[in-house]
């Protein structure tokens, strides 16, 4: 978690923990098959596990089905016309690949197509006080459209979404100070390492010149260190131990606990 990430990489990877253990599975793009050209697409996928609590679910999510496709657009992108053109021809790839064969596609039920922006997008909605024509409001921050034209698209307004403990996760990327900060007391992480994400998303936030009450000094004081490293399953912060550092243990403490049997058995294959 210490490479610098961006906006839609740290979207992917906080719905990857959302989703943890659970009969949903979040594929980020890279992930994905070389037959598809996904940029900023996620697949939302029913897998094995523990059945995720409806009434846990953020906004718009009640409506996942067994595939999801997901575009997400952050906070100085638009998502437009031609943004639901793309995702909707992602689907179009996607349920083909996902299908028997060509010829006997999966049904368009098993699919759902999520189009999730930060901020409201007017040219695509209309105002709020007159949407478009093909656009309905299903609550705070969910939209869909219409068309019979085209798929079922639910739209997600970040930025809309109501400051509840289920929406905690949405809040995070909302973009607004109070927001990010709602989501940091309310998000319950699934994976004790992805907590990390909350140091790269402050930094997105400053950059893009969001002022934050929320400062470092809070953030190590509600995130020690030391209560992080705790959470940690031991091999986890092995992998983050280079081998110098390790040799630089005093020898008695890196063979503390060690048996001699397994001690001689190790020199023994050293002189083989």
């Amino acid at each position: 978690m210490s490479k610098k990430i961006n906006w839609h990489r740290a979207f992917g990877l906080t719905l990857t923990d959302f989703f943890k253990d659970s009969n949903f599975e979040v594929g980020l793009e890279k992930e994905m098959s070389v037959k598809l050209q996904y940029l900023d697409v996620l697949i939302i996928k029913k897998s094995d596990g523990k059945p995720v609590d409806k009434l846990k679910l953020p906004d718009g999510f009640e409506h996942l089905v067994k595939y999801n496709i997901l575009t997400y657009k952050s906070m100085h992108q638009a998502l437009d016309h031609w943004a639901i053109e793309e995702v909707i021809g992602h689907y179009v790839s996607y349920r083909k690949m996902v299908s028997p064969s060509k010829q006997e596609l999966l049904p368009a039920s098993d699919f759902q197509v999520y189009a999730v922006s930060t901020r409201y997008p007017k040219n695509l909605l209309g105002s709020k006080k007159k949407l478009n024509p093909e656009i309905e409001e299903i609550q705070a921050g969910v939209y869909k459209v219409l068309s019979k034209l085209i798929c079922p698209v639910i739209i997600l307004v970040l930025s809309e979404m109501l400051k509840d403990d289920k929406n905690a996760l949405w809040q995070l990327f909302s973009g607004k100070a109070d927001g990010f900060e709602f989501g940091n007391v309310h998000y319950q992480w699934h994976d004790p390492s992805s907590q990390a994400l909350l140091n790269q998303l402050y930094k997105l936030y400053s950059k893009e010149g969001v002022v934050m009450s929320y400062t470092w000094d809070d953030y190590f004081r509600d995130y020690p260190p030391e209560e992080f490293l705790r959470k940690l399953p031991p091999e986890a912060i092995l992998k983050g131990i280079s081998d110098d550092v390790i040799l630089k243990i005093p020898d008695e403490k890196r063979l503390k606990g060690i048996s001699p049997e397994v001690i001689k058995k190790y020199l023994s294959s050293l002189s083989q």
